[in-house]
């Protein structure tokens, strides 16, 4: 039997804390480290009847930690906790806005690994309705990417293989650059994505406003959204109607600024993972 690697989840009690603690707590590949900075979490690591590590402690037995902190406290922990790491140990980070905003301090004997899941995608294959109805992951499959920021080559496929465990079951496992993993977020999915989609439900409410009953505007919609959804992502072999798409050209100049996909430009991308880990 081969011996088990030393994990310590540093914010063991938040709530990606939690999850990951859970993920890894039965996996006799592991021998798991519960560390918490404050008296209110190392209260409730008790209250679900688990003991939590000296974050000294903790330092000197990991081979692997997990950050499972807030984007804004990256930097401050990492900075105080990654000097006192052990040489060859490695950094498993859960958002790719603080290694893209530089916010990691410098030590070459260690290793930086990120990772991120894409959380079940919408075209599913679940039957389940506790799947069908899970919209984060960890009871549906989701996809995951990754990066190996620095460290030895074999170091990708151990970070990947506890990445799997934290965000499982997956359905596949992608290998990327920290530049492409912000790329991805925050720009596609949340600074557009989410602002689209903010629009849509602002759209919604208008119609409501203008007096569409709402469950009907709702039911309209959604339908909708499933359908034009399944052609534009290529699910079905179908086209937008003729009127849709010139609705959709009309509309483009008038919701939507000329040069909007300047977002994906580098230095606005570093804007923005810089304004997320920064502290408010």
């Amino acid at each position: 039997m081969t011996d088990k690697t030393t994990v310590a989840i540093f914010g063991a009690a938040g709530s990606m804390g939690t999850r990951s603690s859970n993920a890894l707590k039965n996996d006799l590949v592991y021998d798991v480290l519960y560390v918490e900075a404050g008296k209110e979490g190392m209260a409730r690591l008790r209250e679900r009847g688990v003991e939590p590590t000296e974050q000294a402690v903790a330092l000197k037995q990991a081979e692997v930690i997990v950050l499972a902190v807030p984007d804004a406290l990256i930097a401050t922990v990492a900075a105080e906790i990654v000097p006192e790491m052990q040489s060859g140990a490695m950094l498993i980070g859960l958002d790719p806005a603080a290694p893209h905003a530089g916010r990691l301090p410098e030590r070459q004997d260690v290793s930086y690994f990120f990772s991120h899941p894409s959380h079940p995608p919408i075209f599913n294959d679940e039957t389940e309705a506790e799947a069908r109805r899970d919209f984060f992951g960890g009871v549906a499959k989701q996809s995951i990417v990754s990066a190996l920021l620095q460290g030895p080559e074999e170091d990708y496929a151990k970070g990947e293989v506890i990445a799997s465990k934290l965000f499982g079951p997956i359905l596949r496992s992608h290998r990327i650059s920290i530049e492409q993993m912000a790329i991805l977020e925050p720009a596609l999915s949340e600074t557009v994505t989410a602002t689209c989609l903010t629009v849509i439900r602002e759209a919604l409410d208008e119609a409501v406003k203008r007096g569409v009953p709402a469950e009907a505007a709702r039911d309209f919609l959604l339908g909708h959204l499933n359908v034009e959804l399944a052609i534009l992502f290529d699910e079905i072999d179908w086209e937008l109607s003729d009127g849709a798409k010139e609705a959709v050209a009309d509309a483009m100049p008038v919701i939507f600024q000329p040069d909007w996909k300047k977002v994906f430009d580098a230095e606005q991308l570093l804007v923005s993972t810089r304004k997320i880990t920064e502290i408010k």
